[in-house]
């Protein structure tokens, strides 16, 4: 029988045979807002619906994997680099056998909806090694970010992994929401700009494109690599420089991530950071919107 996609929200468990199943609490209610998010990780943002409670914690325990991007009328940018990434994960962390991961994907892949802007996410349970999908209905999209300057400690235990530090990063913006603003940003003991606890950093010093190095605890973002590919592509200069977050004053500087795309940061809070304009991030916008392609047939 073929999968008919979701139309509601709500976390679903896949076992082999049955495919994914609802859980027994059903199907989540109520849609995000903007406001105090209770999950984080490099490509999540917004407040997660039904399915969580207060605390923000993942049902079911700790994440060992999680991965989501945007869905917008059945099309995903970079749908193929999230499978990658979620597949290679698994595998590091000794998940399922790969071709039990593969049949997950396919059944994720075709129960996702065609309609409507939605949020999912992609789970592998520790202790259990459950893996799970969970639909949610896309927060609004923002076109600029206020950022909390104060510069946080990286609480993260596994930081090139989506997934177990969700919870350490959702306090953090937690605290950036109480210091009015949308997002903070993790620093090394250092004192180097690693990334936000949900989108990767990037810069501009005159006609470079700047990120951190990859030798320091970063994520690979599946936006933030389409966006060096591009760069590259058009012959503009790419740069991987260790900055603080001083060095950032008066730049133009995006947080990027699968849901928002490119948002140019337009306010810091907690020190007296001015936010350059956001002269180069209308045209890099428009062409990563451009990217979005139909999800593949099952």
């Amino acid at each position: 029988m073929a999968i008919q996609p979701a139309v509601t929200e709500g976390l679903l468990r896949w076992t082999p045979g049955d495919g994914l199943v609802a859980t027994a609490s059903g199907p989540a209610t109520g849609t995000p807002t903007g406001g105090t998010p209770t999950t984080g990780a490099a490509a999540e943002t917004g407040p997660a619906v039904g399915t969580r409670p207060a605390t923000g914690a993942p049902v079911g325990g700790r994440l060992l994997v999680a991965d989501s991007w945007l869905v917008r009328d059945g099309r995903v940018r970079g749908f193929e680099r999230h499978r990658e990434r979620f597949l290679r994960a698994c595998g590091e962390c000794g998940g399922p056998p790969l071709r039990r991961i593969v049949e997950f994907w396919q059944d994720m892949t075709a129960a996702l909806p065609r309609t409507g802007e939605w949020f999912p996410r992609v789970e592998l349970a520790a202790g259990s090694q459950e893996l799970r999908l969970l639909l949610r209905h896309a927060p609004p999209l923002g076109s600029g970010v206020r950022v909390w300057a104060a510069g946080q400690s990286d609480p993260r235990t596994v930081p090139r992994r989506k997934g177990p530090d969700l919870d350490a990063l959702a306090r953090i913006r937690r605290r950036a929401s109480g210091a009015g603003a949308d997002e903070a940003v993790l620093i090394a003991h250092s004192g180097l700009v690693l990334e936000a606890p949900t989108a990767s950093v990037l810069w501009w010093e005159d006609d470079t494109l700047c990120l951190p190095p990859p030798r320091l605890p970063v994520l690979p973002g599946v936006t933030v690599g389409l966006i060096q590919e591009h760069a590259w592509r058009t012959g503009t200069r790419v740069a991987h420089r260790e900055r603080t977050m001083a060095e950032l004053d008066g730049r133009e500087v995006w947080l990027v991530n699968a849901l928002h795309g490119i948002r140019p940061v337009t306010g810091w809070t907690a020190r007296p950071m001015e936010a350059a304009p956001a002269v180069r991030a209308p045209e890099w916008r428009t062409w990563l919107d451009g990217l979005m392609e139909p999800l593949p047939e099952r």
